[in-house]
């Protein structure tokens, strides 16, 4: 079955990247879907980043309570942990449950209600032009929205050992500053292309091969977060083992 699944998959994408009838109508789907997937989740994203950001720091401090060890440290370990990790998976998740069920109910509800069917009686590339926008919308606003979340993550741990008294804002400062290594923000940004590739691929699939009514909608719903955030995982796994 899954290899029945994987096999179809690769089908559609196949119909997904064929050539537009319109370049005009596409570009103007991907702006859309780009608002709807930025500016639409950039409020959840800095909440969700900048309270994860002050937890770490409160946790990295309580289990750093050695005179040896410089405060200076627990910043450059919640700076390498959010732009390595917490950054680009955490946010990975949150957006697929989001995004994802968003996509995949939308998809799946013009399958139901036979309006793919009407585009592809119209002459119209039916996946092209329902996926391709949004899988380009996806790869180019949830890296910006990764990166967006790092540095409220650091804020946020910054705001967080000031108030708990956890680190000074200098020390903290400065343990960000020291021993920075600009590659992690490359395995970051590669890890929020392909999290955005499988967001809105994997979750326009299942909408687009829904069969059944209301219910099954929202069981695809279901089934595109699930697989994907397991997807997510597993390309969070193997991306760190490949550049790290």
């Amino acid at each position: 079955m899954i290899f029945h699944h994987i096999g179809a998959y690769l089908i559609l994408l196949k119909s997904v990247f064929k050539k537009p009838e319109k370049g005009r109508i596409y570009w103007k789907e991907t702006l859309l879907a780009m608002t709807d997937i930025g500016i639409g989740s950039l409020g959840l994203i800095v909440i969700i980043s900048t309270f994860i950001g002050a937890v770490m720091t409160m946790q990295i401090a309580f289990q750093m309570v050695s005179d040896l060890i410089p405060n200076s440290i627990i910043g450059s370990i919640n700076r390498d942990s959010n732009i390595l990790e917490l950054g680009p998976t955490i946010s990975g998740l949150v957006l697929m449950g989001k995004i994802g069920s968003s996509i995949s109910s939308q998809i799946g509800s013009m399958r139901v209600t036979e309006q793919i069917d009407a585009l592809e009686i119209m002459g119209i590339n039916a996946p092209g032009y329902l996926i391709l926008p949004k899988i380009l919308a996806g790869v180019t606003m949830i890296p910006m929205l990764v990166i967006i979340a790092i540095v409220c993550a650091l804020v946020g741990g910054l705001l967080g050992g000031s108030l708990s008294g956890a680190v000074t804002p200098a020390d903290y400062i400065l343990g960000i500053q020291d021993n920075f290594n600009g590659f992690t923000v490359t395995v970051a940004l590669v890890k929020a292309f392909v999290f955005g590739f499988i967001i809105t691929s994997v979750s326009a699939y299942k909408g687009y091969k829904v069969k059944g009514g209301a219910l099954e909608v929202g069981q695809a719903s279901t089934e595109a977060v699930v697989v994907g955030c397991i997807t997510i995982l597993a390309a969070d796994y193997v991306i760190t083992a490949l550049m790290l």
